[in-house]
């Protein structure tokens, strides 16, 4: 454990930017938690909103005698964690986003509990996306990227056990030795910095353990530009994650060598007959496998959303993560340097 002097037990971290819809109701239920706030200490990191973000933050200082409104310069949520983390004292580190719904009143009494009953350095919780306030909409995309075909396999982020895991995917709470042996998040991340950061947890050897008492729930995307742009971001973070750790793995390069398939076939189609005929077939199997999928997943949660917006959010996901993966893929090769990359993505 750290040796830093604190008079707080734990430090909440929120990297924020454009938040004003939730982070609000965010910060009331972790006021309204059974732990006493006098040991809590909150550092919320602006990226430099241009809605009432900044307003709605300042005004629970009240309430929160700890709270610290900062700017954040790289705007990035890289950076607004490294912002809340070194601006902080305690020896826990919960990182929270502002658009997070706390179901429980015993959620960081259960964080502290479950550090100290298992010794481990990093705490993961399932993060699923429905939350009690959404609509048929966004409850289709929740459960289409909460399937096996909508999200990566192996992520602990939908998992119901309780254990020791491999944080990659969803540790978020940390001992604050953990940031003074392997440092903090990297910058060059826009998106995935948290993988990137929890692959470097385990790689020091550091102990995670999941527990569905801490699963805390994350809004999905309302719209499905919304979720292209998100899939987008989560695409280019993978390849600078891949790249970084010189992890090939087939699964996080099928997206992006699909999407190149997909256009490549598209203009030859054009010229060749038989690219054509192949094409339209394989289009027609996608299609196929997303209406069974949606269909199945329509009967089993018993959404019919599911079917309805089934055909449009996993070609939303799929196409989004590829293109995303495929085009930081060439950026990166033109340039052959994140710090260029970055300034072009």
């Amino acid at each position: 454990m750290s040796k830093i002097d604190s008079k707080y037990t734990i430090a909440i971290i929120m990297p924020v930017r454009n938040e004003e819809k939730f982070l609000g109701q965010t910060l009331d239920q972790v006021y309204l938690q059974d732990f006493p706030m006098d040991k809590v200490e909150v550092v919320i990191a602006d990226g430099f909103s241009t809605d009432k973000t900044r307003e709605i933050a300042e005004s629970f200082k009240g309430r929160f005698g700890s709270l610290k409104v900062l700017d954040n310069p790289g705007r990035l949520p890289s950076s607004g964690r490294n912002v809340g983390v070194k601006n902080s004292t305690a020896p826990y580190i919960l990182i929270l986003d502002g658009h997070t719904y706390i179901p429980s009143k015993n959620f960081l009494s259960d964080i502290i509990a479950k550090f100290k009953e298992t010794g481990a350095q990093c705490l993961c919780r399932p993060q699923p996306l429905l939350p009690p306030d959404i609509n048929e909409f966004e409850k289709s995309v929740a459960l289409c990227r909460g399937s096996s075909l909508g999200h990566k396999p192996g992520s602990e982020i939908y998992a119901e056990f309780e254990g020791i895991v491999d944080p990659t995917s969803s540790g978020a709470m940390y001992t604050r030795e953990v940031f003074e042996k392997i440092g903090y998040f990297d910058e060059k991340f826009d998106a995935c910095e948290d993988v990137d950061f929890n692959y470097r947890v385990k790689l020091a050897g550091f102990q995670s353990y999941l527990s569905p008492k801490l699963t805390v729930f994350y809004y999905p995307r309302s719209s499905i530009t919304g979720l292209w742009k998100q899939m987008n971001r989560y695409g280019m973070g993978r390849f600078k994650f891949a790249l970084k750790h010189k992890i090939f793995s087939p699964i996080q390069w099928f997206a992006g060598a699909a999407v190149f398939g997909f256009f490549a076939a598209l203009v030859l189609s054009f010229m060749f007959t038989p690219v054509f005929e192949l094409f339209r077939s394989a289009i027609a199997f996608y299609l196929l496998i997303i209406l069974a999928f949606s269909t199945y997943l329509a009967v089993d949660k018993k959404h019919i959303g599911c079917l309805i917006y089934g055909l449009l959010i996993f070609p939303t996901i799929h196409f989004g993560l590829g293109f995303g993966f495929l085009k930081v893929m060439v950026t990166y090769f033109k340039y052959k340097d994140f710090k260029e990359l970055n300034k072009e993505w």
